[in-house]
């Protein structure tokens, strides 16, 4: 009987022996093949961090702001870095208002660091006709709207036109200077930029900046 067990067993080993070795060298190639995959798989998107993504190239790229088709009391709206950026063309007549309600404002001289260096002026702009301001409010983010034509009257007395934040009631004049007595803490911010031409600007970059 053990002479039959050991001669039967002796037997399966030997016919069964090339098609275990097949079947380990099989096993061995597919986890080969595999691990590598997992490794390549693993590398791509470590190796594709290395490169800045498509939005992160365009969250700091310039915006250029075509105003050739701009009518005086016009506004038109770009996003630069995710943020709405307004442009004004102001009228003769507005620019002439806004020294009229200046002892209303918080800082009428844009004294806090909202504005770049050539905007720290009554219009907080290089050039008087055009307002260029980021359209967020300074006090918890919301977007103000521009109110014209009288509507502004409502909620700031002979004032005709200005933004009102309706989220929490913060009112800026058409420089974008804060009134005094409510929650927004700061003038709304004024983003580098520049004229390219008569008819572009250029938002993200002043000239003579490094």
């Amino acid at each position: 009987m053990s002479n039959v067990s050991l001669d039967a067993h002796d037997s399966s080993g030997t016919e069964n022996q090339p098609q275990d070795n097949s079947r380990r060298r099989f096993l061995t190639v597919a986890t080969s093949v595999v691990g590598g995959v997992g490794v390549v798989g693993a590398a791509v998107p470590f190796i594709g961090s290395w490169n800045p993504s498509v939005k992160a190239k365009a969250a700091g790229a310039d915006v250029e702001a075509d105003i050739s088709k701009m009518e005086p009391g016009q506004q038109i709206i770009v996003v630069w870095r995710s943020k709405p950026v307004w442009i004004v063309r102001r009228t003769p007549e507005l620019l002439a208002s806004l020294a009229n309600d200046e002892g209303r404002l918080k800082d009428p001289k844009s004294e806090e660091p909202q504005q770049p260096d050539f905007a720290q002026n009554r219009y907080r702009s290089l050039k008087e006709e055009y307002l260029v301001l980021v359209g967020i409010c300074t006090h918890l983010g919301c977007s103000p709207k521009h109110l014209k034509d009288g509507e502004f009257e409502e909620y700031v007395e002979g004032v005709p036109e200005g933004f009102f934040c309706p989220c929490h009631g913060s009112k800026f004049d058409m420089a974008g200077r804060v009134f005094q007595n409510v929650p927004a803490p700061l003038n709304l911010v004024v983003p580098p930029y520049m004229f390219v031409d008569d008819n572009t600007i250029l938002i993200g970059s002043e000239e003579g900046a490094a």
